[in-house]
């Protein structure tokens, strides 16, 4: 295919230019990022202002999460931005094995998180750190936390089991051609996925490493 065909193949109506469709697709990703980044911001300003309210029962609640579930997803996550980088600029140079590869092993990561984070949810349940009737704490406060906890968490988990389905269905599509590899969809796809692992990175220390510094 000649490189005047490949760009026409890529192009999606009404754009044409793969430039200007490549733009869009960054502009509008950009703005479904930062409407996300306000949907998370609400929870954890309210998590800080608790916080300052009562340091220590945040803290004796923080020590009780799982630090080493806890490290084992951030270093998941770390290495699934690597890869989901790797498959963008793959996709972007037209190649074909090394996009695949990396587009399967992004979604391998994401699924060991959850794996991860199911084991995690199952051994918080068994100590009692859900909020309610029957909590492990004796301090009020200290279910806050754990209701940010799993707010937090959740809300994560489900923007990560969306961007694993996003990956999951560019890998078919690039893996039978009904999607060029230069289409913008794996840069946007990739955007959101660095996303939704910076939001972690902002997790991790606050909820793993409360209590511990």
């Amino acid at each position: 295919m000649s490189g005047a065909a490949a760009r026409e193949a890529t192009l999606q109506k009404p754009w044409r230019s793969l430039r200007r469709e490549r733009e869009a697709v960054s502009f509008g990703t950009w703005v479904f990022v930062a409407s996300e980044a306000m949907f998370f911001a609400g929870p954890l300003l309210a998590y800080a202002a608790y916080r300052s309210l009562w340091p220590e029962a945040f803290a004796a609640a923080g020590r009780e999460t799982d630090i080493v579930y806890g490290t084992v997803n951030t270093a998941l996550l770390l290495t699934s931005s690597l890869t989901m980088a790797a498959a963008a600029e793959g996709a972007r140079a037209r190649l074909r094995r090394l996009t695949l590869t990396c587009l399967a092993a992004t979604a391998a990561l994401g699924l060991a998180f959850l794996v991860v984070k199911g084991f995690e949810y199952r051994e918080d349940i068994h100590k009692h750190l859900i909020p309610g009737a029957g909590f492990r704490l004796d301090m009020p406060p200290a279910q806050l936390f754990f209701a940010f906890y799993w707010l937090l968490t959740g809300v994560h988990a489900l923007h990560l089991s969306i961007g694993i389905g996003i990956t999951v269905t560019l890998l078919i599509q690039a893996w039978h051609g009904s999607r060029p590899l230069p289409s913008p969809a794996f840069e946007g796809a990739g955007l959101y996925w660095h996303f939704v692992d910076l939001v972690w990175i902002f997790l991790y220390p606050l909820l793993y490493l409360m209590g511990r510094s």
